[in-house]
């Protein structure tokens, strides 16, 4: 069953570092254990194949905004289910380092999740959500999310993402359930929030 895991970010060596660009950073920790290289795709994004872990990496190349045009193109050309395929983002909610697991759930104020629901017309599909909170003080969502992470966040940056790889690699060999109650930092909390949105 072929599954993909998709990152959300800007593309561009400017945008790179900033800390908007967490899902694309997983997606590159992945690329670089599997030893891909991605390629450009039929539409807006580039992607890399991994025959031995039967699942895509893939990272639009829309910009955050317009990001679900190139998710619903991958999953169309590829035939792949919403559920089976894993985002994965910043979340300003969370603090920075923590990562957290959801089956499904609504879009906040992310604009790039936002885009990918108007465009798959679902909120069920699973997330993995990279905790980017905690120092914003009094600057504005849209520019902190923007920045290059800080020096100090430099040095504790590859703990989170190679967790959130080796949750999204045990998401591969298994399902959500599992892999949430295993890497998120409350299962429960984040089960009672999936039922939530459910009802």
């Amino acid at each position: 069953m072929l599954r993909a895991i998709i990152g959300l970010g800007n593309p561009g060596d400017r945008y790179a570092k900033t800390r908007h660009n967490a899902g694309f950073m997983v997606i590159d920790e992945l690329a670089r254990r599997w030893q891909l290289s991605f390629r450009p795709g039929k539409g807006s994004y580039v992607f890399a194949k991994s025959p031995t872990q039967d699942a895509i990496l893939m990272k639009p190349t829309t910009y955050m905004n317009n990001s679900g045009q190139a998710v619903r193109h991958l999953m169309d050309y590829f035939k792949i289910e919403a559920e089976d395929c894993m985002l994965v983002f910043d979340d300003l909610d969370i603090p920075f380092p923590e990562i957290r697991l959801r089956k499904l759930g609504g879009a906040g104020t992310h604009r790039g999740m936002q885009s990918v629901i108007q465009h798959l017309n679902t909120t069920e599909f699973p997330r993995t959500r990279m905790g980017i909170g905690g120092e914003q003080g009094r600057r504005l969502s849209e520019d902190f999310v923007l920045e290059n992470y800080s020096k100090i966040d430099l040095n504790i940056l590859p703990e989170q993402m190679g967790k959130a790889a080796d949750a999204l690699e045990h998401w591969l060999k298994g399902d959500i359930d599992n892999t949430m109650n295993r890497f998120n930092v409350n299962p429960r909390k984040v089960q009672s929030e999936d039922i939530k949105e459910e009802n």
